[in-house]
């Protein structure tokens, strides 16, 4: 692989800007190589200048023209080469900047960490000194034994060395232009940060407030510290909001001691993976200097490239070792204090395993993408001989169609998905930190694409059984046995999703569960983008979640036999039927709701008015569809209407960050992943066509059922699909903010909240 594609792959895709311009230097070179091989090129004419220059002596013009040939060629040639090391400069001055940048980040992380170990040290001193006293559970015993098996002291003073000295070199400023002969040496000097100096040894030694600390009594630490309320759960959603929980994070239970240090022992492995991050960014950006000077060496034959590579050690980039030292103490300290000391539970920890392709996974999608749409043509086939189109036939698949539809629905859905993660990798959009999966556990759109098609042959086996047992003139006898196959289905699908094993993509169906459990009860949990993103495509599955109705109306109501005929007159299907195209939207306002107490943004407030705009029309929908009146089909028409506007100006500008008038591409964002701008304007008017198809839903047409229920499934798969476009794009923009702020870290709430007052007034 080139080293050009190697470098691009391994970008931090947050940090692209930050990196060295590689492409642009070697377009520089290309141009100097380009005019090297033209003079070249010039040589067998040599001759004829030598006679042209003898003419020319001879007449007097010699030192008007001949010269000034020789200097211009020669200063033409200087001049690519001066751009070529300002260039260089520039570019060596911004991987500065940007890395000392997160060199202060990192430390004053790491300061922040090592307080909130000390708080972490003197809990668990307590809970010892608890446990010792016989006031703890034999749960709790357990905690003590397996985390509390070091001394105090030795604890208190050992983690200290997550503080290291950022002994360094600060390089001098680099030189507008260099041509030849790099002769100047960076001054540098040694730099002492963070109240700690350097011993013979190299190791650090603190001073100041760090080493009184050590020497006082640990456990004063928490006097001043309390367990933060982050209201990750209802519980302490519930608390928050009915007491007053300040007076409560003073005091210390048992139990919080694994909590906390659940906590913090996540922190310490975000931060380890930032620092490897980071690490990474020094060592490919040297990699690609020392790559551009030497083929500016072989270009030129010249010897400035030793020189510039010196420069480019003794800068700061090339000279400072601070994350080297980080990352050795990060290690040594998590491996002390969470790991118990095993060095490769604690490493297989901080550094897992990267997920590898397998094959098996595109041989079995190829195999199940065969077999579907062999049932596929088998299902049509068995339709069209048994005449089901037909109006004879037309209330046999009305009754049974809905049935499966909703798998139907799940697996256009995961294809969509499949889609978006192909388009998202191609475009290096960082969609696995964006959704916060844990490393190595993210599906490719291989795999997603492999679930879909596995879906696909096990829906359509049961569809296709189901028709041939029902329709075939020797088996009628068997036609209850065939009612329970739609349910089997759904028993099938669940046990999968629930399966406890680690089988089928077991931490994936747990994200999903989890998400989705959390979509179910807002607003009482934290809301994060994985959470508001399941939940607008749940919204999107309206017509899916509907076809449960018919579940519990044929298996839970005793209709199986009637099927849809007698459901309508049941209280509880009638209410399900108006309350399950509410339900998604109603949980995205209780989530804006939310967001715009915590927050404190007004954005979260227009947000909640446009989803209740669309229950109210969701509402005003189905009364029209079950009344049928004029006059409720003209206030379904206005509600949608209303709805389609504010949602597509929602989704164009605020969702995708589009039709911006004074952006750099006019009507589009200054930042643009796909290079083709045609492809957002088409997408801006498909999502308009595709928002009004939604309103045919309210139109009423004299058909009859067969042909509303085909109206309808393809309403619903056009608006699977509008929001599989929508995910995309929202995905590329929420990446395009984090490109902008640099954001390439997980935020992880930090278990312990110091009191700054009291301990700035003790520093005093």
């Amino acid at each position: 692989m080139k080293f050009s594609k190697d470098f691009k792959r391994q970008m931090v895709p947050e940090w692209i800007e930050a990196y060295v311009d590689y492409d642009g230097l070697k377009r520089i070179l290309r141009e100097i190589l380009h005019y090297n091989l033209s003079k070249k090129r010039e040589t067998p004419l040599k001759s004829l200048e030598k006679k042209l220059s003898l003419h020319r002596t001879l007449s007097g013009l010699h030192r008007h023209t001949n010269g000034d040939v020789e200097n211009q060629v020669t200063r033409e040639g200087r001049e690519i080469e001066i751009e070529f090391f300002r260039k260089l400069d520039e570019e060596l001055n911004k991987i500065n900047t940007f890395y000392k940048e997160q060199i202060e980040v990192v430390m004053d992380e790491s300061t922040l960490l090592n307080k909130q170990l000390d708080a972490l040290i003197a809990l668990r001193l307590k809970v010892r000194s608890s446990c010792s006293n016989g006031a703890c559970s034999p749960e709790h015993q357990g905690v003590e034994m397996g985390s509390l098996n070091s001394s105090s002291e030795v604890e208190m003073s050992e983690h200290r060395a997550l503080e290291v000295s950022s002994n360094s070199l600060s390089g001098s400023e680099i030189t507008d232009v260099i041509l030849q002969g790099i002769n100047q040496d960076d001054e540098s000097t040694s730099v002492l940060e963070n109240n700690t100096i350097v011993k013979s040894n190299g190791r650090p030694e603190e001073v100041g407030n760090n080493s009184t600390n050590q020497q006082g009594d640990p456990l004063e630490i928490l006097e001043r510290v309390k367990i933060r309320n982050t209201l990750e759960s209802p519980l302490d959603t519930i608390k928050g909001v009915f007491k007053d929980s300040k007076h409560d994070d003073l005091c210390f239970k048992k139990d919080e001691l694994k909590k906390v240090e659940a906590k913090l022992r996540l922190a310490f492995i975000e931060f380890y993976q930032k620092l490897r991050l980071v690490k990474q960014y020094s060592f490919m950006n040297l990699s690609a200097l020392s790559k551009i000077m030497k083929s500016y060496e072989k270009i030129t034959s010249r010897r400035e490239a030793r020189l510039y590579m010196k420069k480019i050690d003794n800068s700061y980039i090339g000279s400072s070792d601070e994350v080297n030292n980080l990352l050795e103490r990060v290690e040594a300290t998590f491996i002390k204090q969470f790991s118990n000391s095993n060095i490769q539970k604690g490493m297989k920890s901080l550094r897992p395993k990267t997920k590898k392709e397998k094959h098996s996974v595109t041989f079995w999608s190829g195999c199940f993408s065969g077999f579907s749409a062999a049932l596929l043509i088998a299902v049509a086939l068995r339709i069209e001989t048994k005449k089901l189109m037909e109006k004879e036939g037309a209330s046999y698949t009305v009754n049974i169609f809905p049935l499966y539809s909703i798998f139907a629905y799940i697996v256009l859905h995961l294809l969509i998905y499949a889609a978006d993660i192909y388009f998202w990798r191609r475009f290096k959009i960082n969609y696995p930190f964006i959704f916060g999966f844990k490393p190595g556990t993210e599906l490719s759109y291989r795999e997603v694409f492999l679930l879909g098609t596995g879906l696909a042959v096990l829906s359509l086996s049961c569809f296709l059984g189901n028709l041939y047992l029902d329709l075939g003139s020797t088996t009628q006898r068997y036609k209850t046995l065939t009612g329970l196959f739609p349910l089997g289905l759904v028993a099938i699908f669940m046990i999968i999703l629930f399966c406890p094993f680690n089988i089928i993509y077991r931490s994936t169906r747990f994200f999903f569960i989890k998400s989705l459990f959390r979509c179910l009860c807002a607003p009482l949990y934290k809301v994060t983008l994985p959470d508001f993103f399941l939940a607008d495509h749940v919204t999107s599955q309206v017509t899916a979640i509907r076809s449960l109705d018919l579940y519990i109306c044929y298996y839970g109501l005793g209709e199986r036999s009637q099927r849809e005929s007698k459901c309508h007159g049941h209280g509880i299907y009638n209410v399900l039927y108006f309350a399950v195209p509410v339900i998604p939207f109603w949980l995205r306002f209780l989530q804006c709701i939310r967001r715009l107490f915590e927050e404190k943004e007004a954005m979260h407030g227009y947000s909640s008015v446009n989803y209740l705009l669309t229950i109210v029309a969701a509402i005003i929908r189905t009364i029209c569809e079950l009344k049928k009146g004029m006059a409720w089909m003209v206030l379904a028409l206005v509600s949608s209407s209303v709805v389609v506007i504010v949602a597509t100006y929602w989704d164009i500008v605020f969702d995708w960050g589009l039709l911006r008038r004074h952006s750099k591409n006019p009507y589009l964002r200054d930042k643009l992943l796909v290079p083709y701008k045609s492809v957002y304007f088409a997408a801006m008017a498909l999502d308009v066509v595709l928002r009004i198809a939604w309103m045919q839903l309210v139109l009423e047409f004299k058909l009859h059922s067969l042909h509303r229920m085909a109206i309808t499934t393809v309403v619903s798969c056009l608006e699977i699909t509008r929001r599989g476009i929508w995910s995309f794009f929202r995905i590329e923009n929420e990446h395009l903010n984090n490109v902008g702020k640099y954001r390439a870290f997980k935020s992880v709430p930090l278990p312990f909240n110091y009191d700054e007052e009291e301990e700035s007034s003790k520093d005093d």
